[in-house]
């Protein structure tokens, strides 16, 4: 099974401590090493969307997030786990790591 785990952040590019990006690295090792990791990513401030609407031909590109909100996601990691347990327990550690609060989905398809 697939999953999500969503990062979600309150401040804009806020820096990790050398402490997270080590626990991070650590982190992404084991996930690597156990066959886990499918990716992973940061992502920008959400200043620097774009929210595209094509819907029947709209061509509309409007700048800015989608939602404005005091949280955001600010980064992911896309996992293979076997069980929504170690999905679970996986997200917790993910969390821990970064020293953010995560989400955890699982993936469709």
């Amino acid at each position: 099974m697939k999953f999500l785990i969503s990062v979600i952040d309150t401040q804009t590019r806020s820096p990790h401590s050398p402490q997270e990006i080590q626990a991070i690295d650590s982190f992404n090792e084991k996930l690597q090493a156990h066959g886990q990791r499918i990716f992973a990513g940061g992502l920008d401030s959400p200043a620097t969307a774009t929210v595209v609407d094509d819907r029947g031909g709209k061509n509309q590109f409007i700048d800015g997030p989608f939602i404005e909100s005091a949280e955001y996601f600010s980064g992911f990691w896309i996992i293979e786990a076997t069980s929504i347990e170690i999905a679970k327990e996986l997200a917790a550690e993910g969390s821990r790591s970064c020293n953010r609060k995560v989400e955890l989905r699982p993936l469709l398809g």
